[in-house]
């Protein structure tokens, strides 16, 4: 048998570790580089909707998800209070990225791949046998900024709450060890003053979401997990026309449908055979990256399109009393929705 040529992937995030893993249970060559390194906290909702066991199995990453919570309902409030309960069309897992991720690490290296943490990535271009996962399209003069911390100790309805506020929604989801991940995304407001301890709870009582600042001011607070990410923005384009680009470098889903982790991981199922293919010397780099991208336009045009139109509604007054009255009356389109964004 030939060997294989050899792939790179620059970001060692959901995307970039589960293609690893996979690729190296094909024989592929593979090396992962990143900037960051393992265990640490990253400002995500930390609960998956939308990923299906072929997706797991595909790429050989079940493991990581041992004893992950299941999340069978989600309760939305509005500005504190309790608008209504859904039960979700397919329970949510849940699972940190502090640990889900530390273990893809741990399947990757245990599976003969190389990993190069605390390393950038300084080239302009990518040539064949580079693969981008190295996170969302950075753009200057972002509205956005997404904080999360972990506490525990916080009194709860549900394992999954979505909480809409001013211009900002905040999820709430029970991970592992008593922790509940507060993860939010706001409108920024450049006059508004807090230290680095203080952000989340700043940004709640600005938003209209005193009530939930003050229930996060009883609760423990894990040490090391506060996070912050600005810079990012959300789109319908599906990127790569001159390379492979997977998970967030590929697109970008507002977090308020908890797909954005399974579009990660989907993404990297999508681009398997063809690399593998590539690897084999069975097909050209060009034909690789063309089919790629044709791939995931059809698996995500429609959710990329649905969740453009839908996100900009939930953060106004207007679409969260809509979203109030179809709750509280019981006729909120879950189903249908849940469809469209998944």
């Amino acid at each position: 048998m030939s060997a294989r040529q050899p792939i790179t992937i620059v970001g060692g995030g959901l995307a970039g570790l589960s293609l690893g893993i996979a690729l190296r249970k094909n024989g592929v060559p593979t090396h992962i580089i990143e900037a960051g390194d393992y265990p640490r906290h990253r400002v995500c909702g930390e609960f998956i909707t939308g990923l299906d066991d072929a997706t797991i199995d595909k790429l050989a990453v079940g493991p990581a998800f041992n004893a992950a919570g299941c999340h069978p309902s989600v309760t939305f409030y509005l500005h504190g209070s309790a608008i209504g309960r859904q039960t979700l069309p397919s329970p949510a897992r849940a699972i940190s990225r502090y640990i889900l991720d530390a273990r893809l690490a741990e399947l990757f290296t245990a599976a003969g791949g190389r990993l190069s943490t605390h390393t950038r990535f300084t080239s302009p271009s990518f040539e064949p046998g580079w693969v981008q996962t190295n996170g969302r399209r950075r753009i200057h003069a972002s509205p956005w900024i997404g904080l999360k911390l972990h506490v525990r100790n916080l009194a709860t309805t549900d394992g999954l709450e979505l909480h809409l506020g001013d211009s900002a929604y905040v999820g709430l989801s029970a991970v592992e060890d008593g922790w509940i991940n507060v993860c939010g995304m706001f409108r920024r407001r450049p006059g508004l003053e807090f230290d680095r301890d203080d952000a989340l709870p700043a940004y709640l009582r600005d938003s209209g979401l005193s009530l939930l600042a003050e229930r996060l001011a009883a609760a423990e607070i894990q040490p090391g997990s506060r996070s912050a990410v600005g810079g990012f923005a959300f789109d319908r384009r599906i990127t790569g026309n001159d390379g492979v680009q997977l998970g967030d470098a590929c697109a970008m889903i507002p977090p308020f449908t908890g797909n954005g982790m399974a579009m990660a991981f989907t993404s990297s199922a999508l681009a398997l055979d063809p690399l593998v293919a590539w690897s084999r010397g069975e097909c050209s780099w060009s034909e690789t990256v063309r089919t790629i991208r044709d791939s995931l336009t059809r698996e995500f045009k429609l959710r990329l399109t649905s969740a453009a139109v839908l996100h900009p509604f939930l953060l106004t007054r207007i679409g969260q009393r809509c979203l109030e009255t179809a709750a509280r009356s019981g006729l909120l389109p879950l189903r249908p929705l849940y469809q469209l964004l998944h």
